[in-house]
């Protein structure tokens, strides 16, 4: 077994080729065992295995940095890289994490989970080294799916207009989550057939320049028509036109191949680029089938590839079906999202309305100006992104949708903690970064029928709007679900002790938390604020002022949400005799874990919370 050599950071350079063949296999089979009992990103890791070896075979992962792209594809480098029996614990709570940390080892030079970063952060990391005069090498490895994105284009853009010494390995595997559209895509699928022009080329050259005293006039001047010749033969050639060196392709499953080339590459200065084919899923029958299905999995049987527990109703599937029934009812709403057609809850309605349907690929900030687009024109778009993807939009929504008070409804999937991914995916922001824009409105659903309300009602606004939802299934409530007004709350139990605030997917806790204090002959009012912004002061007052106790319940981070709403509240109202409780994720970045175990280990669960109130009433 190769795989029982590797124990430490370069022992994969003690092994002959056809050991780390055989090691490659053993990997595979590694990879399947952990990520079917543990979930995690099963298709890109298998599809990178041939990739690691060949890379960290070649540089000195002690001295070199190498920065992995999104960074879920990270797993073979810390089998690599002394983690090996650590991975057995990923993504587990205070396991290992299914991303790049650099407080898990000096080899994790940068920390990644979002897509199309790692051209950038090598781009400041070379240029570091070269003003400290230092001479490792620095390598950024990008999916073609994450070259859709701005900012790796920008990034490419700053390399290739520099003499700095960077390489770039471009693992192309034609998908990304979902199937690669654009420009790009049809870009690379041009570059594929490089192999045949580099080899012909480099033959031609050495034949004539052997013809006595012309041979190296006629080369030269051919060189001077090669930008032309390249744009016949090749379309696009768009990194060598930017500036790099282009290097392949080469086939990324063959490690003599590649490391043969990463030698090259070793040796030369400047800004070069390493064109590498992989496979999505490679050595797994069904992650090679459907590789969107095996992106990030939950635990499964490794045998027929079927997941342990059957996918059930959620609110992204909730939100999909509503939308084709609002679609079929008004042919100005189309449905957009960036390169997550699935995850998003919208392959339906893609089907349905094709013309209607834009997935932009991995681009939130295009997606949102593109939306504001639309409704210029009339239209009524619905854009679903995740919760941490709007982060990286937050400029657009301001200046493209906001400032011009564009009817864009942005649905905002995996609000809240979403667990194993980590604080990279976790949804704990938006509240707070929504709330300081102006025009907008800010909605949050209890459970799927006022989510559908919601959605019913953001159509006739004519305004930004905000809808938010949780990963996963509803908390069912089994109390009427009253008509929206718009800033109206809803008040859903009426008591006289204490009030209870909660909004979205924190209303269940405040259902659960009054049945309790009803055992302690508590009385709890509870108000589901439904909206964010506007916020329903009056209300919210009337109930605090009676009750004089309350409590405030979100799934977000402390600061800008729900919290500092009702501490705004009281303070800019004069409230005396109060007693306040809040519960939101404190304000720091939240580890991985599932979500109850975060709930428990931040006192959010509601045993947790009652246990609190009851203390403090009685103290």
């Amino acid at each position: 077994m190769q795989i029982e050599k590797i124990n430490k950071i370069n022992d994969v350079k003690s092994l002959t080729l056809p050991e780390k063949i055989q090691l490659a296999d053993e990997i595979r089979c590694y990879l399947l065992k952990i990520v079917s009992q543990n979930g995690g990103h099963l298709a890109s890791n298998l599809g990178i295995v041939e990739l690691t070896i060949a890379l960290e075979s070649i540089f000195d992962v002690t001295k070199d940095k190498i920065i992995w792209d999104v960074g879920h594809q990270c797993y073979v480098h810390k089998i690599l890289t002394g983690r090996k029996d650590k991975l057995r614990t990923l993504r587990t709570f205070k396991g290992i994490s299914g991303f790049p940390k650099t407080a898990e080892s000096y080899t994790d030079v940068f920390n990644t989970g979002h897509s199309s970063t790692s051209i950038s952060a090598a781009m400041g990391i070379s240029c570091g080294r070269d003003l400290k005069g230092d001479n490792e090498k620095v390598i950024a490895v990008i999916g073609d799916g994450a070259l859709t994105g701005g900012m790796a284009l920008e990034a490419l853009n700053h390399v290739g207009n520099s003499n700095t010494d960077i390489i770039v390995i471009l693992n192309d595997n034609e998908m990304s989550i979902s199937q690669n559209i654009g420009g790009m895509n049809k870009l690379l699928t041009g570059l594929r057939v490089k192999k045949n022009y580099t080899k012909s080329n480099q033959i031609v050259k050495n034949v004539v320049k052997r013809v006595p005293l012309i041979g190296s006039f006629i080369v030269n001047g051919v060189a001077k028509a090669k930008r032309g010749i390249k744009q016949l033969i090749l379309p696009g050639m768009y990194f060598e036109e930017i500036g790099f060196r282009y290097l392949g392709p080469v086939d990324g499953h063959s490690i003599s191949d590649m490391e043969d080339l990463f030698l090259k590459a070793k040796d030369l200065s400047g800004p070069t680029l390493i064109h590498v084919i992989t496979k999505k899923g490679k050595g797994y029958k069904y992650a090679e089938e459907t590789p969107e299905k095996f992106h990030g999995i939950s635990k499964f049987n490794v045998s027929s590839g079927e997941l342990l527990s059957k996918k059930k109703k959620d609110y992204s599937a909730v939100f999909g079906k509503k939308l084709i029934s609002l679609a079929s009812r008004n042919k100005k709403i189309v449905a957009i999202t960036a390169a997550m057609k699935d995850g998003t809850g919208l392959t339906e309605f893609a089907k349905k309305f094709p013309e209607r349907f834009f997935d932009v690929g991995i681009a939130e900030q295009h997606a949102l100006t593109f939306a504001a687009g639309l409704a210029v024109e009339g239209m009524i778009p619905f854009i679903s992104l995740y919760s941490s993807f709007y982060q990286r939009g937050f400029d657009q929504i301001i200046h493209d949708i906001c400032l011009q008070n564009l009817p864009v409804i942005m649905c905002v999937d995996r609000a809240g903690v979403v667990g194993n991914d980590g604080p990279t995916h976790h949804g704990l922001f938006d509240l707070s970064f929504f709330r300081l824009i102006p025009n907008i409105v800010i909605m949050a659903p209890r459970d799927y029928k006022e989510l559908k309300m919601m959605m019913d009602f953001s159509v006739t606004l004519s305004k930004p709007v905000v809808i938010r939802y949780p990963r996963g299934e509803e908390h069912e409530i089994n109390y009427p679900c009253k008509k929206i007004l718009f800033g109206g709350s809803d008040i859903i139990v009426r008591g006289s002790d204490i009030t209870l605030i909660t909004i979205g997917n924190s209303v269940y806790k405040g259902i659960n938390l009054n049945k309790m204090l009803q055992e302690h002959n508590i009385s709890s009012e509870i108000v589901n604020c439904r909206f964010l912004k506007p916020f329903d002061k009056k209300k919210v007052l009337n109930s605090i002022n009676k009750t004089k106790k309350f409590v405030v319940i979100e799934d977000g981070t402390i600061v800008g949400g729900l919290c500092t709403t009702i501490k705004e509240l009281v303070v800019d109202n004069n409230c005396e005799g109060l007693k306040g409780f809040y519960y939101a994720y404190p304000d720091k970045f939240i580890e991985h874990g599932s979500i109850s175990e975060l709930e428990s280990e931040y006192g959010l669960d509601t045993e947790s919370i009652f246990n609190d109130i009851i203390n403090e009433l009685k103290s």
